[in-house]
């Protein structure tokens, strides 16, 4: 309830903040449902402005300008970006960068919406999509399209010049799914730049799979039959442990192309068959006592995965990033209990593979000094396409680099060759996200997004400890209630 009216409460003032800007107009008649105008451009300035941002004849004029950044970096990682902000400002060196660390990301995100009550709100900060609709229902984000898309060029200080906008070869280095992130609003703009991401993995003890002669699970049939397996060898075990439950279900909408929400129209379109199909399936499995989810165990199931004694779990299935907190303690001699393997999480059909998208992006906000948002959008480019600072950076995060020839790089590529299942397990998780690349996928971003993904991750978990003879008619009402959740909150 209180996270309820906190979502209200700031949805309202962030309304009321958008509706006194704009003198308190409604939306046009032509305006679309999803907020965006029909009206045709003023043709004197349609060639440099596409959503709500026009670049200025002369591009970046070289102001000193000061740009805000929040995000939730620790000490390794920021030591990282000071020495690439050094580097930077070598460049553009009357664009001073100011770097504050806001505790984690909804922390982020909750200072921010105060701020833009009082356009106080910084230049540039960490963001997921929901954030970004969040902070759009106060038309806060600048669209990047006619940044990215300029052809003005930029002197910089070492003498040098650049394209303000991105290459073609830019655009084309960008991992699709990444990329394609900053446009899932609606509207078709471009509203985030991707800077590091992570997603799901499998994690399993190849130790144990090799003892027992057992193939690592490609699909959910096969991973069905593994825990099987797994239970016949270990009957105290319980073979799998998920961490999110939203991702869970979100992947399986995506995997088994059932709709989950839109971005336009009726937003909430989880209640179907198909879903409720899969569900059953995984109460039916729970009852076999083949897996648990963080909030039934009541903690990150690497706990489970990652014991050596007592009650465990052979298989994980959770972030990319988090690698390291699926090994095992090692001994006295350095050595590990048992080796971890790393593999794509399964899917329904090899033909239309799925894994979610996660990690930070980046948003830059509107400010009435366009020259504020153009320093901005160069620094924002800067760090998300050069390949040297998104190699440094994804080898102290865990997170993997959002372009492809980051893999040439020779720092990066000797760290892909150190992968295995002990020390250099970060090492392997980015080795198998890099390999899958073609199967990213984002969700819809909206006003009611964030509350959707909750939903669903609390029906999943309502679901699979039901028992009794009335099994459909309990998970029919637990969507009901997830859909009626849902409604109530946007």
């Amino acid at each position: 309830m209180k996270k309820r009216i906190t979502a209200l409460l700031l949805a309202a003032v962030l309304v009321m903040s958008l509706l006194a800007a704009c003198g308190g107009q409604q939306p046009s008649a032509s305006s679309k449902p999803d907020g965006s105008d029909e009206t045709p451009a003023d043709p004197s300035t349609s060639a440099q402005t596409v959503g709500n941002f026009a670049v200025p004849e002369g591009g970046y004029d070289g102001s000193a300008v000061t740009i805000k950044f929040y995000n939730t970096m620790g000490a390794n990682l920021r030591a990282v970006l000071d020495a690439y902000i050094v580097e930077f400002n070598k460049l553009y060196p009357n664009i001073t960068i100011e770097v504050t660390q806001v505790g984690n990301y909804d922390d982020v995100r909750d200072q921010i919406s105060t701020e833009i009550t009082v356009g106080n709100q910084p230049h540039i900060a960490y963001c997921y999509p929901d954030h970004v609709a969040l902070y759009n229902l106060a038309k806060a984000v600048t669209t990047l399209d006619s940044m990215i898309d300029s052809k003005i060029e930029v002197k910089r200080a070492d003498g040098s010049t650049e394209i303000l906008g991105l290459t073609d070869e830019q655009k084309a280095d960008f991992i699709e799914g990444y990329y394609n992130e900053g446009k899932q609003y609606g509207d078709g703009l471009m509203y985030t730049m991707p800077l590091s991401k992570s997603t799901e993995v499998l994690y399993y003890n190849k130790t144990f799979f090799e003892a027992n002669n057992i193939s690592v699970p490609t699909t959910w049939d096969e991973l069905e039959a593994v825990c099987a397996k797994i239970k016949a060898i270990d009957p105290k075990s319980i073979p799998l442990g998920y961490d999110s439950e939203a991702n869970w279900f979100i992947t399986m909408c995506e995997q088994y192309k059932s709709p989950y929400t839109s971005a336009s129209g009726d937003h909430f379109l989880f209640d179907n068959d198909q879903n409720h199909a899969f569900i059953k399936k995984f109460n039916e499995w729970y009852q076999k006592g083949y897996l648990t989810t963080q909030t039934l165990y009541g903690g990150y199931t690497s706990g489970l995965f990652t014991a050596t004694n007592g009650i465990k779990s052979y298989m994980s299935i959770g972030s990319s990033a988090g690698a390291t907190h699926q090994r095992p303690a090692a001994g006295a001699d350095g050595s590990y209990p048992f080796e971890v393997g790393i593999a794509t999480i399964p899917q329904v059909d090899a033909s239309n593979k799925k894994v979610i998208s996660q990690g930070p992006s980046l948003c830059i906000f509107q400010k009435s000094n366009p020259q504020e948002v153009l320093a901005s959008w160069l620094f924002v480019k800067y760090l998300t396409t050069t390949v040297e600072f998104q190699a440094e950076f994804g080898m102290a995060s865990g997170y993997v680099p959002v372009l492809k020839s980051v893999g040439e790089n020779a720092v990066y590529a000797d760290f892909i060759k150190s992968a295995d299942g002990g020390n250099f397990i970060s090492a392997l998780s980015a080795k198998v996200c890099l390999e899958q690349e073609s199967a990213y996928y984002t969700s819809p971003a909206f006003n009611g997004s964030s509350t959707a993904r909750d939903q669903v991750g609390s029906l999943l978990t309502k679901c699979l400890p039901m028992t009794g003879s009335n099994i459909d008619a309990q998970i029919d009402k637990a969507f009901q209630d997830a859909i009626d959740e849902c409604e109530y909150n946007t």
